[in-house]
């Protein structure tokens, strides 16, 4: 629900503020006035297209505010209690500019919130009925095909039916595979095969391998370091030569046998190193044919990655790949007939979502029609009738919407032919009709406001009390905004707004008003005669009476 919309140089509108109620607001006024200005505010708060020369002439921008309470289905993160602050400008330039609860926000994020919650019906706006994805809607909304959950259970069978068929795809482009393909996906398998690679084992083959290959050194380091500590004349015997000079002083001077006890505990680490030493160089083999196997294993591996690599992963994954190319020729059959048999029991699912969609469809869309029917006869149109039309398509035509043609028909008059909206109505009986279905629509509707511009053109008489005794009736389940130059659609709203064009200063600049008791009077009155005069008043007394 809209609960407030400000306006600032906007078209002929310097400033102005509009705070709809939760029936029926009207806006009246001359032709010319400015009326349709709040309507353009109305769109660009909807996130429709803003173009530069709405910018009232003179200034660098044009901004329009509005708060709206939404629906729990609507509200995302940015409004979890349900109210909606969307502040929006256009430049001269013809930039967007957009917040939502002050934070910034692209044009397609407003339209994507704001949008599902307000209908725009204009004379213009009412060729969207003509459009079949939005009459399939409407029959589904009808037939309370998403609250029973019938479109979403068709369209996961359709996704999974969809997914099925893409893998069965997939199965057989691998199958119908070029000889050069698999051939060559053999040669990378064999190849990679053969030397079983994998990080583990490449990490320890360059271990072993730089080992092998400097066995020499490891051999000398060993021996020379042990021969060093062990050796005569090496570190031990000096250590020992140490021990006995320092037993010997201790024998005078205590102090000397900590020192003593410390390099004996020495020669005890230096004996231990100096016997892993000649173990280690003990345990070094200078295998020839050991080393060359490593080289050439090692070799295998750096050809691998010039090849496929750089890495053991890439070269992995080019197997893994191999792999699949060939499983997929040498596991044809079976491949190919599970995913036939995935194809098969998706087909089988959809087509009993399809069945109960279309029987709920079909079953909905005469009630749909007839109701329609009733509702234009109630605006005096009758002879007029809507039709919905339901037909089941071939399998292949079958979408993500559904396995049905919807079309809404429209027969002007008795005796004649029942064709599309879009190819016999006119924009008056567009606009007629979008009002009946609105009005039949009733609570089944989840768009909480309707804006309707100027949808009684063409319409006096008894025809324009019916359809403001609709637009009230409509007003009882839904907030309804209604732009009119009929004074039997404003005595009946809750809400009464005039707009009118003034000047100042050399300027000409749209007034938007609120008006109550004798003022709304006098609006009504001139909207029935051209004139205030005394009957004119009385009339209007009377029409706000009903």
């Amino acid at each position: 629900m809209i609960d407030e919309i400000q306006v600032r140089n906007l078209a002929l509108i310097k400033e102005a503020s509009l705070c709809p109620s939760s029936g029926m607001t009207v806006i009246t006024g001359e032709t010319g006035a400015g009326k349709t200005a709040l309507l353009a505010s109305c769109k660009l708060l909807m996130g429709q297209r803003a173009d530069h020369d709405m910018v009232r002439q003179g200034e660098r921008e044009a901004e329009v505010q509005g708060r709206f309470f939404l629906p729990p289905r609507a509200c995302g993160e940015g409004c979890p209690d349900g109210e909606l602050v969307v502040d929006r400008r256009v430049s001269v330039d013809g930039r967007s500019h957009v917040k939502m609860n002050g934070r910034m926000a692209s044009v397609s994020q407003l339209f994507d919130v704001v949008s599902p919650c307000v209908s725009l019906c204009s004379q213009h706006d009412q060729q969207i009925l003509s459009k079949p994805a939005v009459q399939r809607r409407y029959l589904d909304v009808w037939a309370a095909a998403d609250k029973d959950g019938l479109l979403e259970a068709y369209q996961a069978a359709y996704a999974q039916a969809r997914e099925a068929a893409r893998a069965l795809d997939e199965v057989r482009a691998r199958i119908e595979s070029s000889d050069a393909r698999v051939e060559d996906a053999r040669f990378k398998l064999r190849q990679i095969e053969s030397l079983g690679p994998s990080q583990q084992d490449y990490d320890e083959l360059e271990s072993s391998l730089r080992k092998a290959e400097n066995v020499e050194v490891l051999m000398r380091a060993a021996g020379e370091g042990c021969e060093v500590l062990s050796g005569d004349g090496g570190v031990l015997d000096g250590l020992n030569a140490a021990i006995v000079l320092l037993d010997e002083g201790a024998r005078a001077d205590e102090s000397l046998a900590p020192l003593a006890e410390s390099l004996r505990e020495a020669t005890y680490v230096i004996e231990d190193v100096a016997h892993d030493a000649a173990r280690y160089r003990d345990a070094v083999d200078l295998d020839v044919s050991s080393l060359g196997l490593m080289q050439e294993r090692m070799a295998a591996y750096q050809s691998l990655f010039r090849s496929y690599g750089p890495t053991i992963d890439d070269v992995c994954a080019v197997a893994d790949e191999a792999r699949a190319v060939v499983d997929a020729v040498d596991d044809a059959d079976a491949a190919l007939q599970k995913a036939a048999d995935d194809v098969r029991r998706a087909e089988e699912s959809l087509r009993g979502a399809a069945d109960a969609l279309h029987a709920a469809r079909a079953a909905a869309a005469p009630a749909l029609g007839d109701a329609v029917t009733a509702s234009l006869s109630k605006l005096e149109m009758d002879g007029s009738a809507a039709v919905v039309q339901v037909d089941l398509l071939d399998r292949a035509d079958w979408t993500e919407s559904g396995p049905d043609a919807v079309a809404f028909l429209f027969r002007p008059g008795q005796g004649m032919q029942a064709r599309p909206l879009a190819r016999i109505a006119s924009g008056g009986e567009l606009s007629r009709v979008m009002l009946a279905l609105h009005a039949v629509m009733g609570k089944r509707d989840d768009v909480p406001t309707l804006v309707f511009d100027e949808i009684d053109a063409g319409v006096g008489g008894s025809a324009a009390l019916a359809l403001a005794d609709v637009l009230g009736e409509l007003a009882e389940t839904h907030q309804v905004i209604v732009v009119t130059h009929l004074a039997q659609v404003a005595a009946k709203a809750s809400t009464h707004y005039v707009a009118s064009k003034q000047a100042c200063d050399g300027a000409v600049f749209t007034h938007i008003e609120q008006v109550q008791g004798e003022q709304r009077t006098r609006e009504i009155a001139r909207m029935l005669s051209g004139s205030i005069t005394e009957s004119s008043l009385e009339h209007a007394q009377e029409l706000q009476s009903m």
